[in-house]
């Protein structure tokens, strides 16, 4: 039931937080929200909630939104446009209706009809879009609608998610929740709200919710997932006494069914005995089995054949890890959990782990649902060492997670069933770019010359799985762009190719040509970037001295620049940039050289950084960090014409 949670969480992101009254009516707006130009308690905000209302009755199979939004600006008319996400074929939004109302009173009712867009179809599942836009807005007007959701009979809903923060600051709101009375006496709930408010359960089994002036969501860059900070109550049917005995009991069946899938059998047993011998260490056999199963087609990167092929090509159902290996193919999941049995197979201590994708979200043992839990990953014991795999990530290198998998709770196997861990982060050596340029400085500032790139690590894996999923054009595209960004306004970039993009266990290079005009010239000087892939680049954590929220920059990173600049003939260099050392405790460091000889400036970069997550608390010392790392990138280098004396002794 994991897409209802999806499909609420869209709906809260998408229309800025749903849901009405059942046989609401639109209520007239009062004298001062007509002439509301700004809002005291949302400062510069686009657009404020006057009032948001969401209800839910699973008695009759109903769920209804009705909001009324005030528009400040002319970023806030994009509130207008109204997106319901919903499964189709289950729901219906039905009973659409809304108005705009002008500053001056005069009302512009919906007439257009919404659009029902498709956004997922595969097999018997669809997820659609309903979109529809109030009409006439403009700064100034209050946008009102309401809409009804509906559900088939014999279709047990889930209960609801309220995300009671969204985009906008919110007056004033009110939840509503009648579960079926099938399961009244098995709702419960994790409650993340405003200090002082509380969910009322009442004697008849409903659930209210009522809040006021709720801050609008953060946003800053760099956050970690919006569940892990964001105002949210989120219900679920659970016939547990604590969340420590949902755990266990639910944690027990998990490992009992993954255990089940990786059980190797005698074709994987066959196979593991042809791969690795009696006189591999375990690192050694551990390598081999991931190999293998890195050679397989992992269908998430693909495409997972219609029931169709699987039948003309004679293909069972999947539903053991040697079903995977006897058909060379299986999604991510299925993928990792047959690299448990391999490994099993050759005598190797493993267990699978059930981890939250933290690029989408952070667990949340309140929470009580295996639906929160996405990906699949290995654990093997090498050298009495917990060694953390992602075989089910196409192109990820042995040793190393992907980031999303990093910093990420879940279930993990254990004698007992499963218990609740956390997987271990990178380290900023195991994710490296090198970025070298080799430029030819024309007297009147032109350049010409070659990139190279060389990535191990998360920019290696990124580039490789992008490779996968694109033909070759959009990829060129893709790089081109991103190293466009990067370097100096005036270049052109060519991405021309690859080195070892099909090998993942190598590093990665890609080469790029480069020309266009570099320098700016005055008089006898002229001047150049003196940080080459810095003068371009936008420097995070320096616009704002202050945040709300934790920053998350997804993975640590050391990045290492060598650029020699090839001077013109007649000009020497007048000034270079400074040799500098910039520490940040042990948490990140930025050294800058420079090297003038035979015609050629070289200079070097260095930018290492060993955190992931930085507690808002501690963003002052980032922020000061970054603040200096930006000055020191600002550098230039000037060229100056040299005394003709100089010349004619050259």
């Amino acid at each position: 039931m994991r897409i209802r949670v999806l499909f609420r969480l869209l709906l809260a992101l998408s229309c800025l937080g749903p849901c009405y009254l059942l046989h609401a009516q639109f209520q007239e707006p009062t004298k001062e929200e007509l002439q509301m130009t700004s809002d005291p308690k949302a400062p510069g905000a686009a657009a404020v909630v006057l009032y948001h209302e969401e209800r839910e009755d699973d008695s009759i199979h109903y769920e209804s939104i009705y909001e009324r939004i005030k528009v400040l600006t002319e970023k806030g008319k994009e509130a207008a446009t109204i997106r319901i996400p919903y499964q189709k074929g289950l729901f219906k939004v039905t009973d659409i209706q809304g108005r705009t109302i002008h500053a001056d009173g005069m009302v512009v009712p919906l007439a257009a009809k919404p659009s029902d867009l498709t956004d997922v179809k595969v097999k018997d599942f669809q997820v659609n879009t309903m979109v529809f836009t109030l009409p006439a807005a403009e700064v100034g007007s209050i946008l009102e609608y309401r809409l009804q959701i509906r559900h088939d009979d014999n279709v047990i809903a889930p209960p609801p998610d309220w995300y009671i923060q969204q985009k906008y600051f919110v007056h004033k709101a009110h939840y509503f929740f009648q579960p079926s009375p099938d399961y009244v006496d098995s709702v419960m709930w994790a409650s993340h709200v405003m200090a002082g408010t509380k969910v009322i359960n009442d004697a008849q089994g409903r659930f209210t919710y009522e809040v006021e002036d709720v801050p609008a969501l953060p946003d800053e860059d760099w956050m970690p997932p919006l569940n892990s900070t964001r105002m949210r109550i989120n219900f679920f049917y659970a016939r547990y006494q604590n969340g420590q005995e949902y755990w266990q009991d639910r944690g027990k069946e998990w490992a009992k069914n993954s255990e089940k899938f990786a059980d190797p059998g005698k074709a994987i047993k066959g196979a593991v005995a042809e791969l690795v011998t009696a006189s591999d260490t375990d690192e050694q056999k551990a390598k081999k089995l991931y190999d293998a199963v890195q050679k397989l087609e992992n269908t998430d990167f693909t495409r997972e054949k219609s029931q169709a092929e699987r039948k003309k090509e004679k293909l069972k159902d999947i539903k053991r890890a040697e079903d995977v290996w006897v058909q060379k193919s299986g999604s991510s999941d299925e993928l990792a959990l047959l690299y448990v049995a391999m490994a099993r197979a050759a005598g190797l201590q493993a267990v699978p782990m059930k981890v939250v994708n933290r690029n989408d979200a952070i667990f949340d043992p309140d929470y009580l649902s295996l639906g929160q839990l996405d990906d699949y990953i290995a654990v093997v014991s090498i050298g009495g060492k917990d060694v953390y795999l992602d075989p089910g990530q196409k192109m990820c290198p042995f040793g190393l997670l992907h980031w999303k998998h990093t910093y990420a709770t879940g279930l993990r196997a254990s004698g007992k069933g499963a218990v609740i861990a956390m997987t271990p982060g990178n380290t900023y050596a195991q994710n490296l770019v090198e970025r070298v340029a080799d430029l030819t400085v024309a007297p009147e500032g032109s350049v010409t010359g070659t990139m190279q790139f060389v990535m191990n690590g998360q920019e290696a894996l990124r580039w490789r799985q992008a490779a996968i999923r694109n033909d070759s054009d959009e990829v060129k595209k893709q790089f081109d762009d991103w190293v466009r960004a990067i370097v100096p306004d005036g270049l052109n970039v060519d991405f021309d190719h690859f080195l070892a993009l099909d090998q993942y266990a190598s590093n990665l290079m890609a080469i790029v040509k480069v020309n266009g005009q570099l320098g700016a010239a005055t008089g006898k000087r002229f001047f150049l970037p003196g940080l080459f892939f810095e003068s371009h680049a936008a420097h995070p954590f320096v616009a704002t001295d202050h945040r709300q929220i934790a920053v998350d920059v997804h993975y640590p990173q050391r990045v290492v620049d060598d650029v020699t600049y090839r001077i013109p003939a007649g000009f020497v260099v007048e000034s270079a940039p400074q040799p500098a050392k910039i520490p940040w405790g042990g948490n990140a460091q930025l050294t800058v050289v420079s090297k003038t000889e035979n015609g050629t400036l070289e200079v070097g970069r260095s930018f290492a950084y060993n955190y992931t997550l930085v507690d808002a608390k501690e963003y002052g010392n980032l922020h000061d960090f970054y603040q200096k790392v930006a000055t020191a990138d600002q550098q230039q280098i000037v060229l100056a014409r040299a005394p003709a004396a100089k010349v004619a002794g050259q």
